[in-house]
């Protein structure tokens, strides 16, 4: 043993790793050690300086991506995200299949090279909104407020210009194209007018106790959107843009009664509009079944056999016998019948629960934000795929009549599939993080 001049034993030295932490077997030297012993502690510890290297180099990773300290959402943010791509990826798997199909079916075989044209759309366009998802996941409210009066005026402008050269489709005028590429400018309204209408109730506070306060201008506002969708007859894609509206006073605190007036009002102009047009006059009639003359109850029908013949398991995938031009654009509204015929009962309750942990997730999101702007936008989010979904769901299994609303992430269509994408990419935006207090408003 080493000892002092005094003759008291001298303390063994330490070997101090700087990058190491504080705490672990690894970081310090037991109490008589010798050197020696030290230096092979010291050369053990290597893989576990490794280790915890890499360890907060994931932490680095995780805390760019979801958030830090307090303000992380936990698994929000990934329920969301793998709902999200779990339903696009499902959706890209039945366009392929029932659109394909159809090819064959119309080309009958001479022009192989056109099968899969639609799936290859439907995939460059669900290629390009991930991206604009992800865009839109970086940026925070500050940005979505600097936008809501642009993405307002944008969209007005859109609206009308379909009016004016738009194309027509199914008797509905609700389509532009810019060469190759047709979309809907309504599909990008919703999103516009959910980040609006936020931006313009968030200030409001304890004045949306007063009508005037409360309605205006949501309402002469939501209402020039949707009344310019309705001059093109698409009734489906109003009723989801009231019920967008309908969230936003809801969630930004509007009394109960404000909105039950509201719901009668949008109610009772519904069922104008379909009095008014035979086209619709005639989907009621054949979903009550009182007129099914010249095949009015035939979509319906189909699918309602497709949902029956997959059982619980379904016929296996691509082996849909509804899809051979028994149904009516299979590969558009009526693609959750074709879910349930492949893959049987299993396979639409795996969509069903996709949908409900985007909306669990949602809520949850919502319930923790303390930022009026943030719960508005999020809850017109969250009303505008949930309610679209349940639509669809409700227009295939015959609870509602045959109305033309597709099914989010799943439905053929690039400009729905494209900003559909663009909003979930607005809620993992305010996923990431969680303000400490509400700031004040300008």
């Amino acid at each position: 043993m080493v000892t002092t001049p005094t003759g008291k034993p001298r303390k063994p030295a330490v070997r101090k790793r700087p990058a190491a932490p504080a705490a672990g077997p690894a970081a310090k030297t037991a109490p008589g050690t010798t050197k020696a012993t030290a230096k092979t502690t010291g050369s053990k510890a290597g893989p576990a300086a490794r280790g915890w290297r890499l360890r907060e180099r994931y932490e680095r990773f995780m805390v760019l991506l979801e958030g830090s300290g307090a303000q992380a959402t936990g698994s929000s943010y990934y329920m969301i995200l793998g709902s999200t791509l779990a339903l696009t990826v499902i959706g890209l798997m039945m366009v392929l299949s029932a659109s394909s199909v159809e090819a064959i079916a119309a080309a009958a075989g001479t022009d192989a090279g056109s099968t899969f044209e639609l799936f290859v759309k439907q995939l460059t366009f669900a290629a390009a909104g991930v991206v604009i998802m992800l865009l839109l996941s970086r940026v925070g409210p500050k940005f979505y407020r600097a936008m809501a009066w642009p993405l307002y005026g944008l969209a007005v402008f859109l609206l009308v210009l379909v009016l004016l050269v738009g194309k027509d489709v199914n008797g509905n005028k609700n389509w532009l194209e810019f060469g190759p590429i047709t979309g809907q400018p309504s599909e990008a309204a919703k999103l516009a007018m959910a980040i609006w209408f936020a931006a313009v109730l968030y200030r409001k506070g304890r004045l949306m106790n007063q009508w005037k306060h409360a309605l205006i201008p949501v309402v002469p506002g939501g209402g020039l959107l949707i009344g310019l969708v309705m001059l093109g007859s698409d009734l489906g894609t109003v009723i989801i843009m009231g019920l967008i509206m309908l969230a936003a006073l809801f969630f930004a605190g509007a009394p109960l009664r404000f909105l039950g007036i509201l719901t009668a009002v949008a109610g009772a102009g519904a069922l104008l509009m379909s009095a008014i047009s035979g086209n619709r006059t005639s989907r009621i009639s054949a979903w009550l079944q009182i007129d099914c003359s010249g095949g009015l109850c035939d979509q319906a029908n189909a699918g309602m056999y497709a949902l029956a013949s997959g059982g619980w398991l379904g016929v296996g995938i691509g082996q849909s016998r509804q899809k051979w031009n028994w149904i009516p654009e299979a590969h558009n509204d009526f693609i959750f019948a074709i879910i349930g015929e492949e893959f049987g009962l299993l396979g639409t309750l795996v969509v069903l629960v996709l949908f409900g942990i985007l909306a669990v997730a949602t809520v949850r999101v919502t319930m923790r934000h303390t930022q009026p702007f943030i719960r508005i936008v999020c809850g017109c989010i969250l009303v505008w795929i949930i309610g679209q979904a349940f639509v669809n769901i409700a227009m295939v299994t015959g609870l509602f009549p045959v109305i033309g609303v597709p099914l989010p992430f799943i439905s053929y269509g690039g400009s729905s599939l494209t900003f559909t994408l663009a909003a979930v990419g607005v809620l993992l935006s305010f996923a990431r993080t969680i303000p400490e207090r509400e700031p004040a408003a300008p």
